[in-house]
């Protein structure tokens, strides 16, 4: 099963500074058939204005993803950790029993991110938070892992029964993925037009999959995918 959720139908939330959408139920915005897709809970599209962000705020409990598509978000937490995270990166953040942060984007341009939300194979734990470059050429004609919980060499560490990938392909290209049983995918272009399995997706669709043994992603246009991969 490949669902397409068209970015156009996502929930929307604009407050000046921050224009909002939700693939998943989020705030303001509910929609009881969209409440997450496995374990993952959030995902959350962001275009941040210069000069402004996220004041300290709480968090506990879960698993935080952050992949910035373009400017920077610099990250201060109650921990003490500070670090700005740019374009192409990823900084994850495992609240654990609590902690606070804030993120601002102090650059002079948007920042745009996706923020993703797991939640975490159990309760508790000391909080912590971390950033990694992950170079897009790296990335390019396949899958790789950003951040995980199964053990992925190289990927930033989450207490999660899930892996978060991205791939860059150039238009023609295709990358594989195989999906084991009782496990979900969601998918989403950052950009570029695709397919998967020959369901078409626009820049930002989201695409929820089960029950899919493999699937293959071809690019129409040069794209950039970010993919979850849970329980």
């Amino acid at each position: 099963m490949i669902e397409r959720r068209p970015f156009a139908q996502l929930g929307h939330a604009n407050h000046g500074w921050l224009n909002a959408r939700h693939h998943f139920s989020f705030a303001n915005w509910h929609d009881p058939a969209r409440m997450g897709w496995g374990d993952l809970r959030v995902w959350n599209d962001d275009e941040i204005a210069p000069k402004s962000g996220f004041p300290p705020h709480p968090h506990a409990d879960m698993e935080i993803i952050t992949y910035v598509r373009s400017g920077a978000i610099t990250h201060q937490d109650s921990l003490g950790n500070t670090g700005r995270t740019a374009a192409g990166d990823v900084q994850v953040m495992s609240a654990g029993t609590g902690i606070r942060h804030a993120e601002y984007n102090l650059e002079d341009e948007t920042t745009t991110l996706f923020q993703l939300w797991i939640q975490p194979r159990t309760r508790g734990g000391t909080p912590s938070w971390g950033a990694k470059p992950f170079p897009r050429h790296d990335r390019s004609g396949r899958f790789v892992a950003l951040a995980s919980g199964l053990g992925d060499e190289g990927a930033l560490p989450i207490r999660a029964e899930a892996r978060v990938l991205g791939a860059t392909l150039k238009a023609g290209e295709t990358a594989d993925y195989s999906l084991p049983a009782g496990r979900h995918a969601y998918l989403v272009s950052a950009a570029g037009e695709i397919e998967v399995n020959g369901v078409a997706l626009g820049p930002r669709d989201g695409a929820a999959i089960r029950d899919e043994a493999a699937f293959t992603v071809t690019a129409v246009t040069d794209a950039e995918l970010v993919l979850v991969d849970s329980l």
